[in-house]
């Protein structure tokens, strides 16, 4: 037990003479709020205590048994500071000897300490808490009490203080709690998932736990689980397979103690990190996701198993009430929204959803061979699925606020329900159509963001569980049901209370998808799961990789018992254009390949050199290997050759002593010519040797030789034209490397030593050339020698560009480019027009977001900037700047005088065939965009060679069609351009026929995607025949037949009115808003509502 108890802040309360310390269910009514968990044992225990000023500084009351449990309350009679002043009492409630508790102890406990006047327990001070009491936190209380003078003075209205003549009365009153689940007010520091439950979380992206919820409600669903693992993936790679990347999920639940990653998944269905922080809809991440699915499994084993676990069917009718006729049409559905709003509980939304419209008076039904009739008109079940998803429809259409919000209203659901009511006469019912509750998905927050959990039964037998991402805990009965209910919190907590511990938290949070099971198909759906249900391969796989996840994990934690060499060759340094041997620590530069070792510290040089040795497959007596170290001017050079007479000497000491300042070992391979003299010569030094090539712009490593101190520099000029194989005579011009930004010519007559030439120095070389053929080079834009190229290496870096508005092709490549930071923007554009074989006046650049590589300016040419200024900020490491490039038809000067459009041609069948770009005039008018337009795409043959152009509108669900004699100039930038070619149906309408505007969405009206467009009622068309030419002007689209058609009404703000094939929409009365929506799966990824639409590409 700690001198410094946990604390609670006190909640001082000086009370009336009204209640009695004495009456302890009062007291505690009064003084102890319900909290809504049944109470185990409830207790009163009191410490009379005198002569208050000469107690101890601390002090424990007798123990006392509650809940099974020992208690002592703990007394600082002046305080449980260290500093002074100290003027205050502490009280806690104490856990008497946790050390003598079984490990992993804990008690959940509600209580109150009071201090009381000892002759009238009507004059007290109380403070109530309640904790989680564990070995870690034992003791809980109040530090700041209350102060010693209130306690010995006389407060109003009272007659006495509450310590009189130095006595008074310590009660506490202690509820112990049930703790059904184990985590009542856990603080999960060191919890362990598996161990508590036998389940593990996923682990969140950024706003994955929307999917993290219907992952854990599809893995726990057995058969479900079972289907996906029969899927044959042996060949696939898991991020671009749906199939085996939620294989592996599935399969690292099963299997690991730790919360699942679902990166690779995201990545299997192409998308980026920012998708993953982008919070989605969860009825349509399943419905894509299991269509995915659906379409992998054909052919399988698995084929049908999606339709057989989740697919019902209902019927939508309209019957005759006067006459024998009937009009039905039987539709298969995944899932069921259903209405909350007015709705009490499910039962009154499945009233709702099948209740019953009388078609009368005005609105009487055209029966086909009867007339007008009175009709009925209502949907039924024919039958439900084994596994029932009911997404409750939580976010709806607001009239007074044009907006989306969430409906937080009370909506009741039962554990078990019986839907036999709902289904049709003619129904199969040899099994009881009971169905229990298996999972509730719920959504804590508004429509804007929040955070979503599933509460999971994994099987019959179990208990409730919580899945909150990486964290998986038991629940109750009232936390699964009462808790997530919506409306206010029912649990009789005193409003003051409720006001500023629950009501906040419990607001907001509400269920909005429940997974109901059949009962008479439990068995079958959560049979029990064994390791033959398993694919072999994927255990091999994931095993395998578990093994390499392991071995890395301990490379990890030995890594201090290891460090790292790189060996610099010849070879690397010929390869090498750059300041030094190889580049190492370049921020504009990538760091050279260089062959690398993990060596023990403790290894000795003798094992070491052995191992080098055979990498490089030469004779250990052959080579010498030298220290690199780096010199005060920051350059890294061999300094020192390791000395090969010490037996005992390790890598870590030659890292140590020999290689200081830096963490790796960089060596120098020096091969040794004649093994049978390996001593260095006499007093020489060792010369690296680099070419600088005018003619080729290159600089490279010729090298090393070794020359003795007092040889002049002229003397390596015979040697570098033997090496280089030039005319014997051949003149040339040395430089020493120094560092950068140092690069100074040679006197070939001095000596290396008067020069001060060292082991490890480098000298640069060029043939001579004369003045003008120095002239001739610089006119041209080269280096004429390595001072000017060694200044281009100090300030190169390297750029990538890529198109902007098309995806990289062989006429629009992406690629890199090195530059100097002192060129400016003519010279980059000459240099990528040679690359792209394109007049520099007509391409145009725009910089980018260096996180996102989304376009950021476009670059003016006048400004001529230099590419330092250009590439800020110049902290960007090299390969990371992007810049875009567009290839113009005419100059940018050019540019000023037009305007540049691109317009998205739909063609005749309202399909995103092509976008093409313009660069016209800002005088000309849309009709001549029109002609320019005609000579690119394709018109169908026989059309009518007419052409609409249009915006659309910002709702999604019409065109704002351009009359043709607008000026380009006019048109407000940005702006989308779309154009289509008019059908003859359109163009030939007479007055008899009704033109309205048609749009796609996907279930939400606000979520609308592709292109509106034009079309045609005829005058008492039955719905039947308006689908088949709306297919025939869609293109007959392969998944027509799961189109919904619906009336959008928008003057009224009515839900959509999804309509029937007999209905004759021409007889609607349009309103000039009123338009035809297509309620369909949105394949494009190209949503237009506030959210972007999900897309599962792998």
């Amino acid at each position: 037990m700690s001198d410094a108890p946990a604390q609670t802040p006190a909640m001082e309360v000086q009370e009336e003479a009204q209640i009695s310390v004495k009456d302890p269910e009062a007291f505690a009514a009064k003084y102890m709020p319900d909290l809504g968990h049944d109470v185990k044992d409830f207790k009163v225990f009191s410490w009379p205590i005198n002569g208050w000023k000469k107690l101890e500084k601390k002090l424990t009351s007798p123990d006392f048994e509650c809940g099974g449990h020992k208690w002592r309350i703990l007394l600082f009679p002046f305080g449980n500071s260290n500093a002074p002043p100290n003027d205050t009492v502490s009280v806690y409630l104490d856990y008497a000897d946790p050390k003598k508790s079984p490990e992993g102890w804990h008690a959940c406990a509600q209580f109150a300490l009071v201090i009381s006047n000892p002759h009238d327990p009507t004059i007290y001070t109380v403070s109530h808490a309640h904790h989680r009491f564990i070995a870690e936190e034992c003791d809980w209380g109040f530090t700041r009490f209350s102060e010693l003078r209130k306690l010995f003075s006389v407060q109003e209205p009272h007659t006495r203080p509450t310590v009189e003549n130095e006595s008074a009365e310590i009660t506490v009153f202690v509820r112990v709690l049930e703790d059904p689940t184990g985590v009542l007010w856990h603080n999960f520091v060191n919890y362990d998932s598996k161990k508590e439950t036998g389940c593990v979380g996923l682990k969140n992206q950024g706003a994955t736990c929307y999917m993290n919820s219907l992952l854990q409600s599809l893995y726990c669903t057995h058969y479900f689980r079972k289907a996906v693992y029969q899927i044959p993936t042996e060949d696939d790679h898991p991020s671009e397979s749906v199939s085996l990347a939620l294989q592996r999920v599935f399969y690292h639940l099963q299997t690991s103690d730790r919360s699942v990653g679902t990166t690779e998944l995201t990545r299997s269905f192409g998308w980026t990190s920012l998708d993953s922080f982008l919070q989605h809809d969860v009825q349509e991440f399943s419905r894509v996701l299991l269509d995915k699915l659906e379409s992998k499994m054909k052919g399988t084993k698995a084929e049908g198993a999606i339709n057989k676990l989740f697919v019902g069917k209902m019927k939508s009718y309209i019957r005759c009430i006067d006459v024998n006729f009937e009009s039905s049409r039987v539709e298969e559905f995944n899932d069921l929204q259903l209405n909350v709003k007015g709705m009490k509980n499910l039962y009154e939304s499945f009233k709702d959803y099948v209740a019953v419209e009388t078609l009368d008076g005005e609105n009487k039904y055209q029966a086909e061979g009867h007339g007008l009739q009175d009709a009925k008109k209502g949907i039924i079940f024919e039958s439900f699925p084994p596994v029932l998803h009911l997404q409750l429809k939580r976010f709806e259409y607001d009239v007074q606020r044009d907006a989306m919000v969430k409906i937080n209203d009370r909506h009741e659901f039962p554990f078990e329900i019986d839907l036999d009511e709902f289904l049709d006469e003619s129904a199969d019912r040899s099994s009881p159509w009971v169905y229990k509750l298996h999972g509730v998905l719920v959504h804590s927050g508004d429509l804007h963001g929040g955070h979503y959990f599933a509460l999971i039964k994994p099987d019959k037998d179990k208990r409730w569980l919580k899945f909150d991402d990486d964290r998986v805990t038991p629940v109750t009965d009232k936390e699964v049901l009462e808790e997530n209910f919506g409306g206010e919190p029912l649990n009789g907590v005193p409003t003051a209370y409720q006001r500023t511990q629950v009501r906040a938290m419990k607001r907001f949070t509400n269920a909005y998808m429940l997974v109901y099971i059949r009962e008479s198909a439990i068995d079958e759906v959560l049979p029990p799961f064994s390791e033959e249900d398993t694919p072999a391969h994927l255990k091999r796989r994931l095993d395998e990789e578990r093994m390499q996840i392991e071995a890395k994990k301990r490379e990890r934690e030995e890594q201090h018992l290891f460090l790292t060499a790189k060996v610099i060759t010849d070879e690397t340094f010929s390869q090498h254009e750059g300041f030094d041997l190889a580049s190492f620590d370049d921020k504009n530069w990538p760091a050279s390949e260089v062959p690398s070792f993990r060596v023990l510290k403790q290894e000795t040089y003798h094992v070491f050199k052995g191992r080098v040795a055979e990498h490089f497959g030469l004779p250990a007596n052959q080579i010498r290997l030298w220290v690199l170290v780096n010199r005060q001017n920051k350059t890294v050079r061999p300094d020192t050759p390791i000395p090969e007479n010490e037996p005992t000497l390790t890598v870590e000491v030659i890292r140590n002593n020999m290689g200081v300042r830096q963490t790796d070992l960089r060596l120098y391979l020096d091969i040794i010519p004649d093994p049978a003299k390996p001593e260095l010569p006499s007093q020489s030094v060792m010369i690296f040797l680099k070419c600088f090539d005018a003619s080729q712009q290159k600089l490279f490593g010729a090298g090393k030789l070794y020359m003795t101190r007092n040889s002049k520099l002229g003397d390596l000029v015979p040697l570098i034209n033997e090496r280089m194989r030039w005319a014997p005579n051949t003149p040339l011009k040395l430089w020493e490397e120094i560092k950068p930004g140092m690069i100074e010519i040679l006197k070939q007559k001095l000596s290396f030593a008067q020069c001060e030439i060292q082991d490890g120095d480098i000298v640069c070389f060029q043939v001579d050339i004369s003045e003008s053929q120095a002239q001739e080079l610089e006119a041209s834009g080269m280096d004429s020698n390595p001072v000017k190229y060694y200044d281009f290496l100090q300030n190169r870096v390297m750029i990538t560009f890529r198109p902007k508005l098309e995806e990289p092709s062989d006429t629009h490549p992406e690629f890199p480019l090195v530059l100097s930071k002192k060129q400016n923007y003519d010279a980059m554009s000459m240099k990528v027009a040679d690359y792209l074989h394109h007049d520099s006046i007509k391409l145009r650049f725009t910089t980018t977001n260096h996180q996102n590589y989304q376009p950021k300016h476009i670059l003016k040419r006048s400004l001529n900037q230099s590419i330092s200024d250009i590439i800020q900020p110049t902290y960007i490491n090299a390969g990371t700047t992007v810049i875009l490039y567009e290839k113009l038809d005419v100059s940018i000067v050019e540019l000023e005088t037009k305007r540049s459009l691109r317009v998205v041609w739909t063609g005749i069948h309202n399909k995103e065939e092509g976008t093409f770009p313009f660069l016209l005039p800002k005088t000309s008018m849309v009709h001549d965009l029109t002609e320019h337009l005609a000579k690119q795409v394709t018109l169908s043959s026989g059309g009518t060679g007419r052409i609409r152009v249009f915006e659309i509108s910002k709702d999604g669900k019409s065109q704002k069609e351009f009359t043709g004699s607008e000026m380009i100039g006019n048109i407000p930038d940005p702006v989308e351009l779309y154009a289509e070619e008019i059908p003859h149906e359109e163009a030939e309408a007479d007055d008899s026929d009704k033109v309205i505007s048609v749009f796609h969405f996907s279930r939400e009206l606000s979520r609308t995607h592709g292109v509106p467009f034009k079309f045609v009622l005829k005058r008492g068309e039955k719905f039947a025949d308006t689908k088949k030419r709306l297919s025939a002007r869609l293109g007959a689209p392969k998944d027509f037949g799961k189109y919904r058609f619906a009336l959008i009404q928008v003057s009224t703000f009515k839900q959509p009115s999804y309509i029937e094939d007999e209905d004759a929409i021409y007889e609607h009365q349009f309103a000039p808003e009123d338009v035809l929506g297509l309620d369909h799966v949105d394949k494009s990824g190209k949503a237009r509502g506030g959210e972007k639409a999900i897309v599962i590409r792998g």
